[in-house]
Parts: structure tokens; C-alpha cells; sequence
């Protein structure tokens, strides 16, 4: 069985967590089961009650104290409560605003290699650009509790002047670290640049489940916010009977070379006749002997990535005959790659020309045609 995703979200108090957490909740599909761990200072859990209304499936609370300090210890045991309880599809952790995010990021690593239950899927901190400060230390051990941030979510800027959003910039960068960010809408980012991809979220063969295409634009409630983000949609479709697998060697060229700052998240359904390796070193080896085409999850998140089989199927290939000039193409094509590249505003296309140079995406042997579409 596939390990649960975690997602853990973080920030100081009143920066809008929870906000952003619900917000995340109307654009997954109405099946699709959260299960949300949160720890908050005092005996009274202040928001729980929002967020159990919200279509979350279970909540567990840590209450009294840091989630990365005396509770740690507790953590295993809450996310297991939660595991057999709710048999979610993915765990958010909300962590109080003192949090320290790499010792709670590594904790998630140690419970994933002891367990095999639970895969770390993002780390995201929120940022109230209004009341903001900074950092209080830029140390060289607080660059390193850092380097666990993969996404900031500027919220509140809305509220205040141009120069004020600056400053928040130029405090995140005395750290000195490439850290991917984004402005919220009032609270609310896209799930797919908060949310890997996942079983739950490839069902129908859509790498970005409800969410971007060529000829279906995101949600009118972020229309006017599209400039923080751009999306590329990426299909590779076989030609003859030569192969069905993607050349893992290509994607993997590929998955080395896109930087973090630049490229935030790669999300596709893949058809390999084996599993790739994730940045970790695993190797998910339960499709079968190798050399038995099957499908699998490719999960790249800031850098890192994860390579998982499953049930998933890949939909009918698109119209490739209307996507090129020669006549005498074969009318035997199957999907071996469907893919969304989120990237950092400007990077689109450069990544679209990069990747339909070729080396990168293709089809194992000769043969295959690349489409690359710049949605956003």
C-alpha cells in the first residue's frame, strides 16, 4: 500500500494556516480524505471546530507545548490514531507558530523509513506580510532548519503597501537560500503547487486533478492571481508497437537538472517497464519482474521526488494527428506520459523550449511524440 503523503504547514500564530488550509479543501475532489493533525499552545483548541466542518476527515490534537520539542515523542503515535482510524489520503500537520520546521520535517523522514506508512510531501510556511518582522536569528544552524522550507506563502499583502511586501522579501533572503514563494488570494493557493500528486488525486489520469488544461482555465476565484505561477502540460504519446515505457534515464536527466527556485513542482502518470529510484534511494519494486510495463506515480516537490507504482490509468492519447505536419503518421498511439510542470512566473518558456529539444521526456528506444502546452 502506498505511504500516506503528509503536507506540513507552518508559521507564526495568526498568519493564516488555517485559512489556507481550508481554502485547499473545496478544490479536491469531494472524495478525497484529509486528515488533519494540529498543536496549538494552551488547553483549548481554538480552531479545531472550523476545521472539523470543513470536509477534513479526522483531527487529532497535540495540545500544550511545540510539536518539534516535548511532543515530538507523540507525534508517531498520532499520526498511527489517524492512519487506522480516518484511512486518509493524506495527513496535514498544522504546527504552532514557535515551530521549527527540519526537526519536525525530519521526524516525518524517520516515521516514513521505520514505518513505510507516511512520505513527506512539502513543508510550507506562511507569512503574515503585515506584522512580519523577520527572522530573529540568521545563523548558520537557522539556515539549515530553513533548507527544510520548500514553498512561503506571503499572506495579508493585500493589506498593506508595495514597500511593505519588499521588506518581507529582503528578509527572507538574509538567509541567503533559494526558498520557492508565492502571494496568496485572500488566503487561498492552488492545490496543485500546495499538494503533490497522489493515488487519490490520479484516478482519472489527470496529474492536476480539476485543474489545469489548454481549454479549461483554473477557478475564476483565482483568475486575477495567475501571474505567480505558471503551468506547463506535458503529454508523450508512443508511435508503433516499439515500446510502451518512458526512458527512465531521460526523465531522470531531467528531474537532476530543474532547479527548485525555478521549477516547483513535476507531477505525472507514467508507463515504465521499471521503477525509477527516488531522490532517496528507494526503489518501490511491487509492479511486478522487471520488464512488465506498469504505471507509476512520479512526485517531484522542490528538489526531491518520489516514484511509486500504482492502479492509476493513463487516459487515450490526445489528437497527435492535429498536433503535427506529417500526414503519414501511424494511428497506433497509446499515453505513456501525462504530466503538469508548476514553475516560478518567467521560467515557462524556457522550459517548454528546453524540453521539446529533446533528452529529457521520451519514449524508451526510438519513436514517441513529445506535446508540450504552456496553460498558464
Amino acid at each position: 500500500m502506498a505511504p500516506i503523503p503528509i503536507t506540513i504547514v507552518t508559521g507564526f500564530l495568526g498568519s493564516g494556516k488555517t485559512t489556507l488550509i481550508l481554502n485547499l479543501i473545496p478544490q479536491l475532489p469531494h472524495t478525497y480524505r484529509i486528515a488533519l493533525l494540529k498543536n496549538e499552545f494552551g488547553d483549548v483548541a481554538i480552531d479545531s471546530q472550523l476545521a472539523s466542518s470543513a470536509a477534513i476527515s479526522g483531527v487529532q490534537e497535540l495540545l500544550n507545548g511545540c510539536i518539534c520539542c516535548n511532543l515530538v515523542g507523540q507525534l508517531g503515535d498520532a499520526l498511527e490514531t489517524l492512519r487506522k482510524d480516518v484511512a486518509p489520503d493524506r495527513i496535514i500537520i498544522e504546527t504552532s507558530g514557535s515551530a521549527f520546521p527540519a526537526t519536525l520535517a525530519m521526524e516525518v523522514n524517520r516515521l516514513g523509513r521505520e514505518t513505510g506508512h507516511y512520505v513527506l510531501d512539502g513543508v510550507i510556511v506562511v507569512i503574515d506580510v503585515e506584522n512580519w518582522k523577520g527572522y530573529e536569528d540568521t545563523s548558520y544552524t537557522a539556515k539549515m532548519q530553513q533548507k527544510y522550507t520548500d514553498l512561503i506563502v506571503f499572506n495579508k499583502w493585500e493589506l498593506v503597501d508595495e514597500r511593505r511586501y519588499e521588506d518581507c522579501l529582503d528578509r527572507v533572503g538574509d538567509l541567503e537560500l533559494q526558498i520557492a514563494n508565492v502571494k496568496s488570494d485572500k488566503g487561498r493557493v492552488d492545490q496543485s503547487l500546495l499538494l503533490g500528486l497522489d493515488s487519490a488525486l490520479a484516478k482519472d489520469g489527470d496529474p492536476v486533478h480539476g485543474g489545469y488544461s489548454k481549454d479549461k482555465q483554473p477557478h475564476d476565484h483565482a483568475a486575477g492571481h495567475q501571474t505567480e505561477v505558471e503551468v506547463l502540460s506535458v503529454n508523450l504519446v508512443s508511435e508503433g508497437d516499439t515500446s510502451k515505457s518512458v526512458d527512465l534515464d531521460s526523465l531522470e536527466t531531467f528531474l537532476l537538472s530543474a532547479p527548485k527556485d525555478e521549477v516547483y513542482r513535476i507531477k505525472a502518470i507514467v508507463s515504465a517497464s521499471h521503477p525509477l529510484a527516488s531522490s532517496s534511494g528507494d526503489l518501490d519494486e511491487s509492479a511486478g519482474p522487471p520488464g512488465s510495463i506498469a504505471t507509476y506515480i512520479l512526485n517531484w516537490a522542490f528538489g526531491r521526488w518520489t516514484f511509486t507504482h500504482s492502479n492509476a490509468s493513463l487516459p487515450a492519447p490526445l489528437n497527435v494527428a492535429s498536433s503535427r505536419e506529417d500526414s503519414n503518421i501511424s494511428t497506433k498511439h497509446e499515453t505513456l506520459l501525462r504530466m503538469t510542470i508548476v514553475l516560478a512566473r518567467g521560467e515557462a518558456s524556457k522550459w517548454k523550449s528546453r524540453l521539446e529539444k529533446g533528452g529529457m521526456i521520451e519514449q524508451e528506444g526510438e519513436g514517441g511524440f513529445l506535446m508540450v502546452d504552456k496553460v498558464i
